[in-house]
């Protein structure tokens, strides 16, 4: 079976996406991922546009790939220039990459139009561009900007331009759906006639403006295409590029094809997806197909309880062979299956309190229907849980807490918090003190609690959200509070959540949660250290 080559163009098409910008330290990352993930190629940038890329390719040079190859990006050159004289493509030859991709005109709206010039030029400046790239030393992918279009407007044309690149001696002539505006059925016809009329290498660049890209992919393949460029998590300008984070699993599992991202690296596809998302300061979308949090996500009882006895009832896929993990959401539609699977996962054994997951989804749905949110929440539903089994941790009792906010007639404000707590029968009192009330009682509570749990230092809140449920209320609206809490020692995370209409208390309720569950959690992996029994799973990978 023919491998299939994948093409990342995330670092040159993908910059091009709105909000964009890669510093070339940045790229640099990306392509040590890239080249660690095994994709085959990595497009770098356009050499002749701009200093950075020119300065990326240098430094590149000093980047050990393991078998990524690098690959420059330009045009052919211009009408009237032969291509030694063009310094585009002098340009791509001067950064010394293996590989140089070059795009020329398929559709004559653009020879005629855009570069006002003849269609018997237009072919000259295809072929001579790409012969003298193979003259000096590189192999050229060539890519037949607005193919789709092109042969949509005049078929005949649009098949000579590729045969003057193949011609030229170019090793892959690759369609390239520019517009983005082509469905499936259509691309894979074109593709069918396109194959049938030439010996080089076929491959496929698609967009995504109708929602189409990675099938249309897919289809290209089907019908022979043995090269698919893309970009992770569909960067691109206007609707995005075909997503790679799609196309590759959906080759490997669902098709069958060979590639030389095996099974055995496609674990690490979500961490890839992530770490160029997180680069690029991009909002990853959590209900992204196979890498987000939300792919292999369960709410409803029904499908839990099906999940729990047979994953494949709604799973297409394993999450693991992709490289993420399965969560199971709680909500008013849980059932005691969302429980269950809750207590597996943190190890607690129901099997002595058969009556608890259904009291606690009764209290859950209760809270909820008076404003709780419990989704991203789990370790609130732990301790709603623990309760209906009589195993609640007791690590201290409030007595009381206060919060104060001044205003400072320099400007701004600060907070003071006091929270007095009952520890083993002592009474301690602590002062904290903050930017906001909540920072404030954060430290007050930390405080009180340090002398007899010096582990909280560990716990650390990195994430307060508030939620307005009914907003129509005005000033007596109820709030929802969300709290992220991590365990540095750990790296584990964990949510909770509080609500009412004082969003003083809704915050303390989802503070103290919090604290509870980080101290119970440190408690049960040292009990179980101590036994030799292995660790449970924590919420941040469920």
């Amino acid at each position: 079976m023919e491998r299939i080559e994948i093409y990342d163009t995330t670092l040159r098409d993908g910059a091009q996406g709105e909000g964009i910008s890669f510093s070339s330290e940045d790229k640099l990352k990306i392509l040590r991922a890239l080249d660690e993930f095994s994709v085959d190629f990595v497009e770098g940038g356009w050499p002749g546009s701009n200093p950075k890329d020119v300065d990326f390719f240098e430094a590149a040079k000093d980047v050990p790939l393991e078998h990524a190859r690098l690959a420059a990006f330009g045009s052919t050159c211009r009408p009237g220039k032969a291509p030694e004289d063009d310094g585009n493509l002098t340009a791509l030859v001067d950064v010394g990459t293996p590989v140089v991709t070059i795009f020329g005109k398929s559709w004559k709206l653009h020879v005629t139009e855009v570069f006002r010039t003849t269609l018997d030029e237009n072919l000259r400046m295809i072929e001579e561009s790409v012969r003298w790239l193979r003259a000096q030393g590189k192999d050229v992918i060539y890519d037949a900007e607005h193919f789709f279009d092109g042969y949509r407007d005049d078929p005949a044309y649009a098949i000579q331009t590729l045969e003057a690149a193949e011609r030229g001696g170019a090793r892959t002539l690759v369609l390239c759906d520019t517009n983005g505006g082509t469905l499936p059925g259509k691309l894979r016809e074109i593709v069918r006639a396109v194959k049938s009329k030439l010996r080089a290498p076929i491959g496929i660049h698609t967009h995504n403006d109708a929602g189409v890209a990675i099938a249309n992919s897919l289809e290209a393949v089907e019908e022979g295409a043995v090269h698919v460029q893309g970009t992770f998590n569909g960067l691109g300008e206007r609707c995005g590029n075909a997503d790679l984070a799609g196309i590759i699993p959906n080759l490997l599992i669902k098709m069958g094809k060979r590639l030389s991202i095996t099974e055995e690296k496609l674990v690490k596809l979500t961490h890839t997806a992530r770490y160029v998302s997180a680069i690029a300061n991009h909002g990853f979308p959590e209900n992204h197909y196979y890498v987000g949090q939300m792919a292999f996500a369960h709410k409803g009882g029904v499908h839990v309880n099906s999940v729990m006895k047979q994953t494949r009832t709604y799973e297409h896929v394993s999450p693991e062979a992709v490289g993420n993990f399965r969560r199971v959401l709680i909500s008013e539609l849980a059932g005691k299956s969302n429980l269950q699977h809750l207590a597996t996962v943190e190890g607690i054994d129901l099997e002595a309190h058969p009556t608890a997951a259904r009291l606690a989804v009764e209290e859950i749905k209760q809270l909820e229907n008076e404003g709780h949110v419990f989704e991203g929440a789990e370790a609130s539903s732990v301790l709603i849980l623990m309760k209906h089994m009589g195993k609640l941790p007791e690590f201290f009792e409030l007595i009381r807490y206060r919060v104060s906010v001044d205003h400072k007639t320099s400007g701004g404000t600060s907070a003071e918090a006091t929270v007095k707590i009952r520890v083993r029968g002592e009474t301690h009192l602590a002062v904290g003190e903050g930017v906001g009330p909540v920072d404030a009682l954060d430290g007050a509570l930390r405080g009180a609690l340090k002398g007899f749990y010096p582990e909280i230092d560990r716990i650390v809140l990195n994430d307060y959200r508030v939620r307005i449920i009914n907003a129509a209320q005005g000033a007596r609206a109820k709030v929802c509070v969300f709290i992220e809490s991590t365990d540095n020692l750990k790296d584990r995370s964990w949510g909770t959540v509080g609500a009412g209409e004082n969003i003083i208390e809704a915050s303390w309720t989802a503070l103290k949660d919090s604290i509870i569950y980080g101290l119970w959690r440190n408690a049960e992996a040292t009990r179980r250290a101590s036994e030799g029994a292995p660790g449970a799973r924590s919420l941040s990978s469920s």
